[in-house]
């Protein structure tokens, strides 16, 4: 199996300077937000963010193609570095903690492109949580100072943590019932959003979490931290890996159940 330690070492490198400038302007009096096409906004902070990830990757690894959300695809070859420069930009303009850079390298193979390397740093709350595909799972401070993550071993349903990011685009999808009859079956629900229930099931502190809509560089990190915890992450329909336009989590012994509940 290939060696992606340096690979991951510099994804820590590219997360430090993103949380540094998205930090500098989190809560700012003049911070400037527009509206995308798609109505979802877009702040001078995500572009700066992917800006800099970008320059630091062209110097680092110029072979690699780069694909963000703000910029695009640009460069070609089987290596590519998925950006999200600020997942949860909603949450970053009201002033909610909640938000993260998520950069992954993933490798073409015979299904698309695999994440081998994922990132998720959260700084505001204070926390940050990687992998490197067969290395395993971490969450901590830095990578010498770092803990294990391992996901939970509920396996049934009743006494499972659910968590989704809103009602939203599950009656679209025809999935509604079913995301409904999950809440009422299981333990406990609750609608933490964007990347934080990936990485709470990672932890084993939730155990599945679902969204109907999602691109590529929202999921690319998150899936192969859940992995590399040992969990699960599918596509709705049960297809392994990141192009499947939906997310499906857990922790491995409940996901043919969610499966079951959300495939509409």
């Amino acid at each position: 199996m290939p060696d992606y330690h340096d690979d991951l070492r510099l994804a820590h490198v590219l997360a430090d300077a993103a949380d540094a400038a998205t930090m500098d302007r989190f809560k700012a009096l003049d911070l400037k937000v527009e509206t995308k096409p798609d109505m979802t906004p877009v702040t001078e902070a995500d572009k700066g963010a992917e800006e800099l990830i970008r320059g630091q990757l062209q110097r680092a690894r110029p072979r690699d193609a780069i694909l963000g959300e703000e910029y695009g695809l640009s460069g070609t070859g089987p290596r590519r570095w998925i950006i999200d420069p600020i997942d949860g930009t909603k949450n970053y303009v009201r002033g909610v903690p909640v938000w993260a850079t998520l950069i992954a390298l993933a490798v073409a193979g015979e299904d698309g492109h695999e994440p081998v390397v994922g990132v998720v740093s959260a700084p505001a709350l204070g926390r940050r949580w990687w992998a490197a595909k067969g290395g395993g799972a971490y969450t901590g401070r830095s990578l010498t100072s770092a803990t294990r993550l391992q996901v939970s071993k509920v396996s049934k349903v009743p006494d499972a943590s659910f968590a989704y990011s809103s009602l939203g685009g599950w009656d679209e999808q025809g999935r509604l019932d079913g995301f409904l009859e999950l809440t009422r079956d299981c333990w406990r629900t609750r609608g933490y959003g964007d990347f934080w229930p990936y990485m709470m099931v990672a932890e084993g502190s939730v155990d599945m979490c679902a969204e109907p809509e999602l691109s590529l560089w929202d999921m690319a990190a998150t899936a192969i931290v859940v992995q590399e915890a040992g969990g699960e992450f599918t596509s709705l329909n049960g297809v392994r890996g990141v192009e499947g336009g939906n997310a499906a989590a857990s922790n491995g012994l409940l996901h043919g159940e969610l499966l079951s509940y959300l495939r509409g």
